[in-house]
């Protein structure tokens, strides 16, 4: 097992709260394995896991489990046919009752292949039980996600919505593959990197183009299952500590001056990462018309951006699966009055004061693409020839607000998905 990049260390802690670590990914099989060999290296934590194989008969099963033996296992009532829905209800009030009813141990939850875990995250940093916080009870450690390295590839790079393999969590789901494998991976605070391609070159490509989605993430490989150290493993995957609930989405951390990806045009093993940065806003109509260039051989783009006929919105952009999708994020600091900035975080607060613009106050196009053997020169070409002209910005925002805007309908309020 190669634990080469997990070096984030442990803090102490000396509360007795139980500790929460969820597990996610989308091979199911990859991620109860994983959870598995955590299970065996010490009998004290519990796993959490649902059952969702008969999902589409309207059922679902909580399963808690410790190394021996399965202590529950109950049909859990679906809410309005969704299973993102149906867990948000669920996992909250069943984490506050294990670690009520088992003081003393841990708490493994794993989700669902379909479940993207910063909706888990946001759950149990709002989420009140009985009238009291969540972590007044139990202490949410890090996440993990587990990449199954034998699929992984293929499941960024596919076209598939979650509907295509039947793995959609409610009857409206639009989401892509790509954009769940790309969420799973980029929230995660360690990623798992489970098994081998069987070509020497593709693993130390994935291992590449993992680096580059989520560079902030400590990493352990484990090669061979069978054979891997399950003592070693739950070292560096429990208790450490990682998970700072603080941090927003990944399409919000640019508003907080935090990395969205990082810059290497050339690559490594063909993984390449380009940030784009401009305080000049979008042409409306020019960007819409790139749209099919934005996606071309970029397996991942996301971050914020603004257009100039909306100066008031950010707006979340993300690409996955030849896909694109836009929403609004609120509005800048710069379209607010100063006595409402305490709606936002303090971070952000900050970082609007430290680097704030005359002309453009807050507002700031933050991007990042990540792609395998991308021309990242091209892609960059296209996104400034989308950027308003000199001549666009000398006549000033009075006249911003009449160019034609494809946009306007569908980003103010709701995420709208394209399809070049």
């Amino acid at each position: 097992m190669n634990t080469r990049a997990a070096t984030t260390a442990a803090p102490h802690d000396l509360d007795n709260r139980a500790r929460v670590t969820v597990v996610s990914g989308f091979s199911p099989t990859a991620t109860l394995a994983a959870g598995e060999v955590l299970l065996r290296d010490d009998d004290r934590p519990l796993l959490l896991h649902y059952d969702i194989s008969r999902i589409r008969t309207g059922t679902v099963r909580r399963i808690v489990r410790t190394a021996e033996r399965t202590i529950e296992d109950t049909v859990v009532s679906l809410v309005q046919a969704c299973v993102s829905c149906t867990l948000r209800d669920d996992v909250i009030p069943s984490l506050a009752r294990l670690s009520r009813h088992h003081p003393g141990r841990d708490l493994l939850l794993a989700l669902p292949e379909a479940i993207d875990p910063e909706e888990i995250a946001t759950a149990c940093r709002h989420r009140a039980v009985h009238g009291s916080a969540l972590s007044d009870l139990l202490h949410v450690d890090s996440f993990v996600t587990v990449v199954d390295a034998a699929a992984f590839l293929d499941d960024l790079s596919s076209t598939d919505d979650l509907r295509d393999r039947d793995l959609h969590a409610a009857p409206g789901d639009g989401r892509s593959v790509a954009q769940v494998v790309a969420r799973q991976v980029e929230f995660c605070d360690t990623v798992v990197i489970w098994g081998r391609p069987a070509d020497v070159y593709q693993a130390a490509r994935l291992t590449a183009l993992v680096q580059r989605l989520t560079p902030w993430a400590a990493y352990v490989h484990v090669e061979d299952p069978a054979t891997s150290d399950d003592r070693e493993l739950a070292a560096r995957l429990l208790r450490t500590g990682r998970h700072d609930p603080l941090t927003p989405g990944i399409l919000s951390r640019a508003l907080e001056c935090r990395p969205i990806g990082v810059h290497d045009l050339e690559g490594t093993r063909g993984a390449t990462s380009l940030l784009f940065d401009s305080r000049r806003p979008f042409h409306p109509h020019r960007l819409h018309d790139a749209l099919p260039r934005l996606t071309g051989d970029a397996l991942r783009g996301r971050g914020q951006l603004w257009i100039a006929s909306q100066p008031a919105a950010v707006i979340g952009w993300e690409t996955a699966g030849q896909a694109i999708s836009m929403t609004s994020l609120g509005p800048w600091l710069a379209a607010l009055p100063r006595e409402r900035w305490h709606e936002t975080s303090v971070l952000r607060r900050l970082a609007a004061d430290a680097t704030w613009d005359p002309y453009y106050g807050d507002r700031r196009t933050a991007l990042a693409f990540i792609g395998l053997d991308s021309d990242t020169a091209a892609l960059s070409d296209v996104l400034t020839g989308c950027l308003l002209t000199e001549a666009e910005l000398a006549a000033g925002a009075d006249s911003w607000s009449e160019l034609t805007d494809p946009f306007a309908d569908s980003v103010r309020s709701t995420r709208r998905v394209w399809r070049p």
